[in-house]
């Protein structure tokens, strides 16, 4: 019997056409979204957290990610994909497909200066003009499941069930630990927020993060397989973000590779990118100013660096298996052959160290490399081994470098699609919506939802360079502005121009042409002056349209992250007697401090 579901699709998604035309909801169909034979696929959206451009096999990377690796051999990678250079200004992008600014998160919460808070654009949390694509999928259809990190708002009316997942389990924040889930990972809040179906979550006392978060998108997936709709499973790991953590025996299989540091890893790194065809054989690379020399660390700084490599390693693949079980589950239930999978991070790698810190940290985990890794241990990956994770790349997260924005992104099982393909065109984050409504084969929505003004998608769909590598997503005139944290790009065909406040730049413009250096190290503006000075007009007028506020004078993220801290965690712990209470601890920080550089001396 020949299958009515193909017919069923187009005449429902005509219908839903006219009734949003006739009721004025300013629907418009996106690229590449008309009707094509079979069922609608199923989507999984796999979001890794800090991961590097290099990090994945396929992208270039010595990690073990067999199964991300063979999701990219069976589909396309996208070599020039870009992100914000944090966490949540990327999810809020990522859910809505509209800029940051516009969709209020035009800072994370965290690093924002207090000047801008609950300034237009500057909410910190999703705000009421933007819709997500889980809402318009669910409208459309689909069956919608969001398991993980969330991070674009804690309000009831930001929870995932407001924003149109049927079923959610969730943490609220930046990040927390990987075993303990009520752990705070900063003293950025006074708790960890999790929540199912929009309430407040009872979570395990333990768990492993990576594999928690797969056991319960299975769960919901399995939930609905009788409905006969297709599902869309939105999977946010907390794999890498810090404390970077991982299982004992993936560790012990990583000991000893790090050993020549990470001089010698960004540049093996960086030559293997180059021979599978991701970057320029000849491309160069820059040299981060903030990263130290391995050969002149003393021999037991090289053991702990080494070690928290190994631990870093082991959580990217810890990951990757928890990957797997879902792709295998997917094929025993069938589902497998009619899924696209997308994968991708949310930002480059952490490049801090964590200074500020380090005397909460002190008080709440070990750091002994004995026990990094595990559970009540915290390890970070710091500027050094954050520059091999973003190789070839310059900066890395919080700067508008391309090692804090362009990110690895994987679609892989789009029916009709040449398979291991690289797309080297210029894409970014905010062409995920479209792409996903016309795999969907769904109309996006124009300028307003339901009757209610609404911002428009700001992207393009991806599914023309799917099916022919050559296909512009964007036209080599349309300008593309960024901004986050005071750190500004701008990019427009091949070129880019780019300003980082220090310690990763000198707060100037600069002009890049990426196709031939991605690592960013020939500046033009010298070469073509009036295209320095066209690009930056260009700049200009996207910070007008987009409400982009200046920076503080001296503003620096982390620094202000610290600053922030006092507001957002030891005032409403503590109260009064926080400040107390920081106080003592500055002054034995600064006691343990003297005794480790007397010990140093000693050694």
């Amino acid at each position: 019997m020949k299958n009515p579901e193909p017919g069923r699709q187009r005449l429902g998604a005509l219908a839903l056409f006219f009734v949003c035309l006739l009721s004025g909801a300013g629907y418009s169909l996106p690229a590449a979204a008309s009707a094509s034979p079979g069922p609608r696929p199923n989507i999984v959206l796999l979001l890794a957290d800090d991961w590097g451009f290099s990090d994945v096999g396929a992208f270039g990377g010595e990690i073990a990610t067999p199964h991300i690796d063979a999701l990219a051999q069976r589909g396309t990678r996208f070599s020039n994909f870009h992100i914000a250079a944090s966490c949540s200004p990327s999810r809020a992008m990522l859910l809505t497909g509209v800029d940051n600014h516009l969709n209020g998160v035009g800072n994370l919460r965290e690093a924002m200066p207090r000047e801008h808070v609950g300034q237009p654009g500057y909410l910190g949390s999703l705000n009421k003009r933007v819709v997500t694509i889980a809402t318009l999928l669910r409208d459309g259809g689909y069956r919608t499941y969001a398991s993980g990190k969330w991070n674009v708002g804690s309000e009831p009316y930001n929870r995932p069930d407001q924003r149109g997942f049927d079923r959610s389990i969730v943490q609220g924040d930046t990040g927390s630990d990987n075993w303990e889930p009520a752990k705070r990972y900063l003293p950025v809040s006074a708790k960890v927020d999790w929540f199912e179906n929009g309430q407040p979550a009872v979570m395990p006392a333990e768990f492993y993060s990576s594999r928690y978060f797969v056991d319960r998108a299975i769960e919901f997936i399995d939930s609905g397989a009788g409905s006969g709709k297709p599902f869309f499973t939105y999977l946010a790991f907390q794999a890498n973000h810090v404390p970077v953590q991982a299982p004992r025996e993936l560790i012990e299989k990583y000991r000893g590779r790090y050993n020549s540091g990470w001089g010698a890893l960004r540049q093996a790194r960086r030559d293997k990118a180059a021979e599978l065809g991701l970057i320029p054989r000849n491309a160069p690379m820059a040299t981060l100013p903030t990263v130290a020399s391995w050969d002149r660390l003393s021999e037991k700084e090289k053991r702990l660096a080494a070690r928290q490599m190994e631990v870093y390693a082991a959580m990217a693949e810890a990951m990757d298996q928890h990957v797997g079980r879902l792709i295998a589950h997917l094929k025993t239930t069938g589902e497998f052959d009619n899924t696209v999978f997308m994968f991708l991070s949310d930002n480059g790698a952490e490049g801090s160290n964590y200074a500020e810190g380090q005397l909460w940290l002190a008080t709440q985990y070990s750091q002994n490399i004995d026990r990094l890794g595990g559970k009540g241990a915290y390890s970070i990956p710091g500027p050094g081994w954050a520059s091999a994770s973003v190789s070839p790349l310059n900066t890395y997260k919080f700067y508008a470098g391309e090692g804090g924005i362009r990110v690895p992104l994987i679609i892989s099982g789009v029916a009709g699609m040449p398979q291991g393909q690289i797309y080297h065109g210029l894409t970014h984050v905010t062409d995920i919506a479209p792409t996903l409504l016309a795999l969907a084969r769904l109309p996006g929505p124009g300028g307003s939802y339901r009757g209610q003004p609404i911002e428009a998608l700001s992207g393009a769909s991806l599914l023309p360079a799917l099916h022919d590598g050559t296909h512009p997503v964007h036209a080599a005139d349309k300008a593309i502005g960024y901004e986050m944290s005071g750190n500004l790009a701008l990019f427009k065909g091949d070129l880019k121009i780019v300003k980082n406040l220090p310690p990763m730049g000198d707060g100037q413009w600069h002009l890049y042409n990426l196709r031939d250096d991605p690592g960013e190290t020939r500046d033009l503006r010298l070469a073509l002056p009036e295209v320095f000075q066209t690009m930056q007009a260009d700049y200009a007028a996207y910070a007008r349209a987009h409400g982009v506020l200046p920076m503080p004078e001296g503003y620096e993220p982390t620094r202000q992250i610290s600053l922030n801290s006092l507001h957002n965690y030891w005032l409403p712990t503590y109260g009064a007697g926080g400040l107390v209470l920081l106080t003592s601890l500055l002054a034995g920080a600064g006691w343990l401090l003297v005794r480790r550089r007397q010990r140093r001396r000693a050694d």
